[in-house]
């Protein structure tokens, strides 16, 4: 396992700032009166002060090995899994064989020639990177550098024969393509606005209101604590899931090489990211196959987070911050020409600032609803903190047309959840329904919203447990920091990811359009669904697998082993079990 994976970084589930609550199975050998009919102590993680005050009883510690094991958060066998994920990993698969080379043919033959077919253990390599890691690597380097030359950069680490990993490895293996998850992020976005609007194709739609699933930590604590709210999530796959199964099932189509070869690496900002990564709903098997689940292979092999971009550097020898900022030598063209003018624009597009630095799902749902109303207005309403907001979209005559929240943070989606909780019938002939969801008849949701975006950590994507924080070294030598930094000092660290997640040269208006975008295909939130549509009916066209497997994914309820009496050896089967894919 990585070693920077700690009890301190699984603030994609629980921040730091969050107090948790762990259950004690033993009492202390001499409780206090007051507290020896409890059983729960509050958990104070590393910088924190209790917040009670009696002074009788020492916090509960805490380790990883507590957080691994709880049913809330990631199990033992999730730790296999992740473990599998790292840097070192990555360097492992790049050593492990010559990769294989893929080199167009002459302009009359056309097609592609991939050599190094004839031994077994070569593979292709190719990346893709979340702008989220862009940001948090532009800000460590100190302001000087945008996120678009973060992203350069990290080209120049991957790919670059001169200056990259290639440099130091025992066969001078690079990755032949280095991609942008923001086109990927487009595609989802056009999926999920027609999904809640309900002009989606999906085989099984959601039931209002429609919850964000790319958060691959609020999708765990779903399914393993309230599977009731599973039926409300929706089924468009993450960026990073859709960009897995666009890679390997076109490139394996187009060259001729099994998916099994072809090795995806993703730069995310949260350790979950890797757990997504193995779910076996995300394997060839699903989308190749007949559809069902069962052993594949992964459409993403491995998971890194920004963090470990700076410990890749290290293990090469290479110092992140002089490599150049400008973009290595131009990419060899994808096998097939409509899938790579959707991959590499010529130009990046870049989101507005009321987008927020998590995708911009709710934005981009919200101008959709504005765009088919002509004359409405987005209204927004801040909720009991910044991390929850609702939205409504009100025509000219003042009817609202739609209404849609967010809420970010595990706090507040614990609040979120409760309202979702399914009505409990009482136990007495002719009894009302009691507790949390006594509501009126026709509001089984609890909820008005027709959508709803949820994420994880606090404030959003860019404060991922894989982002580079105010109290890692590399930041704390830059900037001077003579104590341990606090909340305050990370506060403002998180404001300069954000500004760097929203920097850049403005987009050049002399730049060509984007293919078969005459100007007369509506845009919204600067992106042409049109274009997204077309795009995604030739991918199913050239792979010959119909578009809903290839776009959507499901969700299943996890019953953890959590408290019960497991062998040994049974543990050891079903953790051998779920290498190949799956919780």
């Amino acid at each position: 396992m990585s070693a920077i994976l700690s009890a301190d970084d699984l603030n994609d589930f629980i921040s730091p700032g969050v107090a948790c609550i762990k259950p004690v199975e033993t009492l202390p050998a001499a409780p206090p009166p007051s507290q020896s009919s409890s059983l729960e102590f509050e958990v104070i993680l590393d910088g924190q002060t209790p917040t009670t005050t009696t002074g009788t009883a020492a916090p509960a510690q805490i380790s990883l090995t507590d957080c691994l094991a709880c049913s809330g958060c990631v199990t033992s066998a999730e730790a296999v899994l992740v473990s599998l994920q790292s840097h070192s990993e990555v360097l492992s698969v790049l050593d492990g064989a010559p990769a294989l080379r893929v080199q167009p043919n002459d302009a009359n033959t056309g097609g592609f020639t991939v050599s190094g077919l004839d031994n077994p253990a070569a593979k292709l390599f190719v990346a893709s990177v979340s702008p989220q890691t862009r940001a948090s690597l532009a800000a460590a380097c100190g302001g000087a550098v945008t996120e678009q030359q973060a992203g350069q950069m990290i080209e120049q680490l991957l790919s670059s024969s001169g200056t990259g990993l290639a440099t130091g490895g025992k066969h001078g293996n690079g990755f032949a393509w280095v991609v942008d998850t923001n086109t990927a992020r487009e595609a989802c976005l056009v999926l999920g606005s027609d999904e809640v609007l309900g002009t989606g194709a999906g085989p099984d739609k959601p039931a209002p209101p429609i919850l964000t699933s790319s958060c691959p930590g609020w999708v765990c604590y779903a399914e393993k604590t309230h599977p009731y709210v599973l039926p409300h999530l929706s089924r468009v796959k993450s960026p990073q899931a859709l960009m897995g199964t666009l890679l390997k099932s076109t490139l394996s189509r187009a060259l001729g090489v099994a998916p099994e070869r072809i090795w995806h690496l993703a730069v995310m900002p949260c350790f979950d990211k890797k757990l997504e990564a193995s779910r076996e709903e995300l394997t060839d098997a699903v989308w190749a196959g007949e559809g069902k689940l069962g052993k594949g292979v992964r459409d993403v092999d491995c998971v890194i987070t920004s963090k470990e971009i700076l410990m890749l550097c290290a293990s090469r020898g290479i110092d992140f911050f002089s490599l150049a900022k400008a973009a290595p030598p131009q990419q060899p063209a994808f096998p097939d020409p409509v899938i790579h003018r959707f991959l590499f624009p010529p130009q990046p597009r870049r989101q507005p600032r009321d987008a927020g630095t998590s995708g911009g799902n709710l934005h981009f749902i919200l101008h959709d609803v504005q765009l088919r109303h002509p004359g409405s207005q987005i209204q927004m309403v801040r909720g009991r903190n910044a991390d929850v907001v609702d939205y409504s979209v009100v025509n000219p005559s003042g009817e609202v047309v739609f209404k849609a929240a967010r809420y970010y943070g595990f706090r507040n989606i614990q609040n979120l959840v409760r309202k979702l909780k399914p009505a409990k019938p009482s136990r007495m002939p002719g009894g009302k329904p009691f507790g949390s969801a006594r509501r009126p008849a026709g509001k089984s949701a609890g909820l008005e919203h027709a959508y709803v975006e949820v994420m994880a950590c606090p404030g959003g994507c860019t404060n991922g447990g894989g982002q580079i924080k105010a109290d890692d070294q590399v930041i704390v030598d830059r900037k001077g920091y003579g104590d341990k930094p606090g909340p305050d000092e990370q506060k403002a660290w998180l404001a300069e990811v954000d500004e760097a997640y929203f920097s850049g040269e403005e987009p050049d208006s002399s730049a060509p359009p984007l293919a078969d975008d005459d100007g007369s295909r509506g845009l919204v939130a600067g992106i042409s669904p049109e274009n997204v549509r077309d795009t995604l009916a030739h991918w199913a066209e050239v792979t010959g697998v119909r578009l809903d497997r290839l776009v959507y994914t499901s969700f299943r309820e996890v019953v953890s082993d959590v408290g019960k009496n497991i062998s040994d050896t049974e543990r050891v089967v079903q953790l051998a079990g779920k290498i190949g894919g799956g919780w």
